[in-house]
Parts: C-alpha cells; structure tokens; sequence
C-alpha cells in the first residue's frame, strides 16, 4: 500500500511511499482510509519515530474486511476511525474505535475530528456538567480550542476563549464564546473566577489560568502547545476552602462511542469540523509547514486516493 512514512531527512518529516499492508487481528476491522487528519501532537512526535514508520490516528474510510471475530462493522461500511498507521490507504483498527458514519457527515470532515474531538468531549464529561458554569478555553483558535467552544456553548456553559490573535475573535463568538480574551495580558485580566479550564498552550498560560480557578474548580490540561515551561509563584497551590484539581488527560481507550456521537453531532450541523486545510496526501509537505506554523485555522485534512492506475472505490459521498 502507499502510505506517508517518516524519512528524517526531509524537513517535513514525511514522505509518500509503500509500506507493508497490515494484518488485522482477530478483533480488528481493515479500513480503505479516503481522508486522514494531522495533528500537532502527531506532527511532534515525527523525530521520535523510526525511518519507514507509519503515522496518524484520524480517518475516515470503508471497510474492506469485517473483524474476524464477528465484531463491528460489515464490509462496505462508512467509517470514522482512530488508530494508529491511519496515513495510509489501509488502517487495521479495533473494531472499539471506529463508528458508523451517519448520512450527512461528510467523510472529509469527519477526519478531523476524532483525536480533537474525543480530547475535548472527555475532558469536558470529566469536568462533570457545566450548565451555567464559566469555562475558559486557552489557544481557542486551535482545533482542540474550537471543537471545545462548541461543545462547552452546547452544554450550556458560559464559555471564555483566549487567543494569541485577536483576527480569531469574530469566528469564536460565532461557534459560540460568550467572551473572547487576547493574549496572556488578557488572560490576567479576567477578573470573575472560572469553574472549568480545558488548557491547551501550557507554560505560562497555564499558571495564569490556575489562578483563576474557583472553589473546587478543576483545570483540565490537554496540551502543551507553546513549549514553555510552568513556573508557579511560591504559594500559589494554596487556597482556602474547596480544592481545586489539575488533571492531566491521556484517555484513548475504547473510542467508538464517543466517535458515534462526534460524527451525529457533525451529520446534524450541531458541530463544525474547522477544516482550515484539505488537500491530496502528496501535498503532506504543504499540509506539515501550515500545521507547524500555525498557518491553519482548524484542522488540516489530507485527501488519500489510490496511485494511478490503480483501482479504488472513489470518493465517499452520500447518495
């Protein structure tokens, strides 16, 4: 199969070759994967993985072979998937993380949002409800920080976006902030405490948005984006009354549910999947440079279809 394998001597990191077809087990399903999504965590991770090595973990696709152990999907099913090698043309995926796409979810769309989508949906069902409370999302113009503002807004929260960029402003209060804050400068400045944190950028945004937290709020830290370290000011762990958490976030186990409700959500247009890029897999390199530099607002998407000359089921689309 071809497949996007990483080659540390390219500056993106990746490059379209052949690789070996993989071998379900007995519990997995083998997914024809049409749309892949990159992640900056993923992209983060490249120079850690050995030359050859197949990445990615968000697809959209069909099944092509059902598990065979009588679990999951049958042949011929449209699919959201999560597991990794999903930069690919075939994925071998537990039959536990992949969901039925539902009619009018577009299976470009759909790509984006499994890793993004599941980071937010969990740690906001972990944070427990949040009607009538006050989130703060940090790095909001991000795609995990989107997908949060929609699905906090849907749940009934007041939700608080920061952004580096002030340019964001407009399209976070119409996916659903009620107040957009620019900068750590404006961060400091929020004046009422918050109840829930999803925390994105790390360092000093996250000291900053700690000392926000109200009694028995919680922080929820799901990334680390700016790369700088968190120093806390002597004391700044005490605080009287109820304690406040901070919780760290690596659940990614038995995703299939919660992929069902991200992509019902997507098929009713009660989510927008933010895709800022999407493209064919052998424009990766444009793909990488627009997600490392942030050039992308949302998710970067990239199209997989068959070499030429080769046979394939074209493109997913709904009759």
């Amino acid at each position: 199969m071809r497949a996007l394998v990483v080659d540390p001597s390219l500056p993106c990191g990746l490059r379209l070759d052949r690789a070996p077809d993989p071998e379900p087990g007995p519990g997995q399903v083998l997914v024809q994967v049409r749309h892949a999504s990159l992640n900056p965590g993923e992209l983060g991770m490249l120079a850690q993985l050995p030359a050859g090595h197949v990445g990615g973990y968000d697809a959209a696709g069909v099944v092509v072979r059902p598990a065979a152990d009588g679990t999951g999907p049958a042949a011929g099913t449209r699919v959201l998937a999560f597991g990794p090698g999903a930069w690919a043309e075939l994925l071998a995926v537990s039959t536990s993380d992949v969901a039925l796409l539902p009619r009018g979810a577009a299976p470009a769309e759909a790509a984006a949002l499994p890793m993004a989508g599941m980071t937010v949906l969990r740690t906001l069902r972990a944070a427990g409800s949040v009607l009538g409370r006050r989130v703060l999302i940090t790095g909001a113009g991000g795609a995990v920080g989107r997908y949060g503002v929609q699905l906090a807004a849907r749940a009934g929260a007041h939700v608080l976006a920061s952004v580096r960029d002030g340019a964001a402003a407009p399209a976070l209060t119409a996916l659903g902030a009620h107040e957009v804050v620019v900068g750590l400068a404006g961060l400091r400045r929020i004046g009422e405490p918050v109840d829930v944190v999803l925390e994105t950028v790390g360092g000093p945004y996250l000291v900053a948005a700690w000392a926000l937290l109200a009694p028995g709020a919680t922080l929820q830290s799901i990334g680390w984006a700016g790369g700088e370290p968190a120093v806390f000011p002597p004391g700044s762990t005490f605080f009287p009354g109820r304690a406040r958490t901070l919780s760290s976030f690596g659940d990614s186990d038995a995703t299939g549910a919660d992929l069902g409700l991200l992509a019902g959500l997507l098929a009713s247009g009660a989510l927008s999947a933010q895709v800022g890029w999407r493209g064919s897999w052998e424009r990766a390199e444009e793909a990488v440079r627009v997600v490392r530099e942030r050039k992308v607002t949302g998710k970067a998407v990239i199209d997989i279809t068959p070499a030429s000359g080769e046979t394939g089921s074209g493109d997913l689309t709904l009759p």
